[in-house]
């Protein structure tokens, strides 16, 4: 087709219409070829626009060069008019009223060639066979969008959800997981924050995505829309106009199908011999078919590999798990590769510093024996266990095979524990005031490990307005077993309390099974004996005329026996369950050339029950003397009631009968009654709590209660949590207060009153 204008141009000249009026000049000398676009444009043009329009164009632009840079867009124009000739536009000069020019006359040779040409019939193409493939797939079925229904999170940030439960039922959870990682949501409102909302609301969009994968919906869509943020139910033009301001973002939220896990491999885990194989599958616990949440690989992995801790596996190795999504099924295939390496049994624990703490004193408060199983959490409960002895600084425990396993028997491993030594000696003090002990300074000097294994000597002495104390004891801690110490105390002593006034010495030996903040025991238990020398009196309060209260001087020996039942939450801060406590101890006492026998008896009892933020808190108190009067038992035997751990409202020993002077004498038979509730407050996050009690007790002279007199104590106190326990400050009153009671009386102590 281009060879045809080409000859048009060079005929053009001899057939020039009369509307194209050149001077002679300009064809005698030619005006220069435009080499840009910015060429065609006259100078002005551009200093006068509008009066140049008017007039419009006096001469054309020379048709370029073939050489010019416009030389293809000329020869566009020159084939789009000699298409219009062929399609018969020069014959509209015919019309007058078309106002068209005439189109210029064809020269002879041109409307020859135009005779002559004819378009060939078209030839079909060859097959193509990607074509074929691409026309043989069906058109793809688009899914209905489910209908979305509006969750605001604040001012800025919209959630749109399924209506359907069915499809998102974990929208609820969705939801609460964004709230807590949104960088939307943790922006604050206000003008400044305007700028960021845009590069957030992309962040947040990368988040809902990954929140659809984390369950499941790995096809999922999130729309984005970023606008003002007009509301509807606008209440005024001005509210509507600062809403509009408002930019607010919308997440459309299209979960579309929730894949499920598809096929499972775990490695050699299911070769093992049963009844392995089946448990630990069972602890696994993902089957093909469960809908594929992300959080469940995580959980369900760390669950394996505890499992196979504790069935005896402890060289096994688990490898990342691998997920391989197919989107034609809507499953993904998860790899979780597993090497078992042999089941092993304990064998011997191996001190890496035998003199001080020997392999088979940690072989005895290990809580295995040679040949059980192995299991993780008994390794690490001895390393527990070695720590709360307060003898090392730090230690690791290291399984090692001793005995390779076969087909038939398992292997072995001794645990080899690596000690390094803590500061052995302790130096403390402490100085104060009471208002039960008064002031007081107490010292202490120890050495926790001077008779290994674990074997302390303490001295211990007490210097204050009401006690006087001087004590060497020798302690040894876990003695032939787990948490049982052995302890024995040389003392000497003069005390003074509201009731008694008593000086002597004594020794006393205990052996028990303690409960400890590390390892609370549900059954503790303590017997021991002791051997007390006392010269003491009742204390004169008031002291009739003439009268004088002679001292006497007792020899007292007695065996004792308690135990505990404690199904509480916690030691030192107990929310739930219950504790039992039941004390016996049988005595003998001498006593100006006479002997007394008797029985000495308690029983303790409470009950811990949580509210919402406040926990319920009772307890009960019975104790008796049987088998003496109440004058044969020294002073400092018998029984008393009030004090922080008593009748709160009334002093130490400041309960109980007393003589025609006014004087505390003590009874045979005790009962008390308490009742709290601790609240918790926002205070300091969560860490104070306000407690409002009700204290009652009871003590009679004879052996049985008789409730004759009945004291009652009320108050509130003050709970400040700490890692170690809480501490208590309690301020009471006496309600039904006799001449001897205080107003009000404090108690300052750590941990609960009960």
């Amino acid at each position: 087709m281009s060879p045809a204008p080409a000859a048009a141009r060079q005929d053009q000249p001899a057939e020039t219409p009369a509307t194209d009026q050149r001077p002679a000049e300009a064809e005698a000398e030619p005006a220069p070829v435009p080499q840009s676009l910015d060429d065609l444009i006259p100078a002005e043009a551009v200093s006068n626009p509008e009066a140049w329009a008017t007039r419009g164009v006096d001469n054309a632009a020379p048709i370029a060069d073939p050489a010019s840079p416009l030389a293809d867009s000329e020869a566009f124009l020159n084939e789009e008019a000699f298409a219009d000739l062929q399609t018969g536009l020069p014959d509209r000069a015919a019309d007058p009223s078309s106002g068209l020019a005439p189109a210029p006359a064809l020269a002879p040779g041109m409307a020859a060639s135009f005779s002559d040409f004819a378009l060939e019939d078209p030839q079909p193409l060859p097959p193509d066979p990607a074509l074929e493939a691409l026309a043989s797939i069906a058109a793809p079925v688009l899914a209905e969008a489910p209908e979305l229904a509006e969750t605001r999170i604040n001012s800025t940030l919209v959630l749109a959800l399924p209506v359907a439960d069915d499809a998102f039922p974990e929208k609820g959870e969705f939801v609460e997981r964004f709230k807590d990682l949104s960088t939307l949501r943790a922006l604050d409102d206000g003008a400044e924050s305007v700028p960021q909302i845009a590069a957030r609301a992309r962040a947040d969009e990368e988040l809902l995505g990954d929140i659809l994968r984390t369950y499941g919906y790995y096809n999922g869509e999130v729309v984005r829309q970023l606008a003002g943020g007009r509301r509807a139910g606008s209440v005024s033009d001005e509210a509507a106009e600062a809403a509009a301001r408002e930019p607010s973002v919308r997440f459309d939220i299209l979960p579309g199908p929730r894949y499920r896990f598809g096929v499972i491999d775990l490695g050699r885990l299911p070769a093992l011999p049963e009844p392995d194989a089946s448990r630990l599958m069972a602890a696994f616990g993902i089957k093909p078919g469960d809908p594929l949440y992300a959080d469940r690989i995580v959980e369900r992995e760390l669950e394996l590999r505890v499992a196979l801790g504790e069935s005896g596996y402890p060289f096994a190795e688990v490898a990342e798990p691998e997920l391989l999504i197919d989107h034609a099924r809507t499953e993904g295939d998860l790899t979780l590769t597993v090497e078992p390496k042999g089941k092993y049994v304990f064998g011997e624990v191996v001190s890496s510093d035998p003199r001080f703490l020997s392999g088979k004193h940690l072989g005895r408060i290990a809580r295995f024996e040679p040949g059980d199983v192995f299991q993780q959490s008994l390794e690490t409960d001895l390393r527990r266990a070695i720590i709360a002895t307060g003898l090392v600084s730090s230690v690791t425990v290291t399984p090692r095979e001793t005995r390779a396993p076969t087909a038939d028997q398992p292997g072995e491993v001794a645990l080899d524990v690596a000690l390094e030594k803590a500061p052995l000696r302790t130096i403390a003090g402490a100085i104060g005031y009471g208002t039960e002990d008064g002031f007081k300074v107490e010292g202490r000097w120890e050495h926790r490990n001077l008779f290994p294994p674990e074997g302390a000597l303490r001295l211990r002495g007490i210097l204050g307005t009401r006690e006087v104390l001087g004590s060497v004891g020798v302690r040894r801690n876990n003695f032939l077993g787990r948490d049982q110490v052995l302890t024995v105390d040389l003392f000497a002593s003069d005390i003074t309390t509201q009731a008694v006034d008593s000086r002597g010495g004594g020794m006393r030996a205990t052996f028990e099974k303690v409960s400890n903040i590390l390892f609370q025991k549900p059954v503790s238990w303590q017997v021991g004996g002791e051997l007390l020398y006392t010269d003491e009196r009742n204390r004169l309060i008031r002291v009739a005329p003439g009268a004088v209260q002679a001292r006497q001087a007792y020899l007292i020996a007695g065996l004792f026996g308690s135990i505990t039942l404690d199904a509480s939450d916690d030691l030192l801060d107990p929310s739930e369950g219950y504790r039992a406590t039941l004390f016996l101890e049988p005595e003998v006492s001498r006593s100006d050339g006479s002997e007394s026998f008797y029985l000495r008896a308690q029983g303790d009892a409470s009950y811990y029950q949580s509210f919402g933020r406040a926990v319920l808190a009772g307890r009960v108190r019975a104790a008796t003397i049987q088998g003496a009067g109440i004058d044969d038992i020294a002073p400092s035997r018998r029984l008393y009631g009030g004090g922080g751990a008593s009748v709160r409202g009334y002093g130490f020993q400041g309960v109980g009968p007393r003589d025609a002077a006014g004087n505390p004498t003590g009874g045979a038979s005790l009962v008390e009654f308490a009742l709290e509730a601790r609240i918790e407050t926002p205070l300091m996050d969560g860490a104070v709590e306000v407690v409002p009690f009700i204290d009652a007790g009871s003590v009679a002279r004879g052996s049985t209660p008789d409730f004759d007199e009945i004291r009652w104590g009320a108050g509130v106190g003050i709970r400040y949590k700490t890692t170690f326990g809480p501490i208590r400050v309690d301020v009471a009153a006496p309600l039904n207060k006799t001449a001897f009671d205080s107003p009000v009386v404090v108690y300052v102590s750590l941990g609960q009153a009960f």
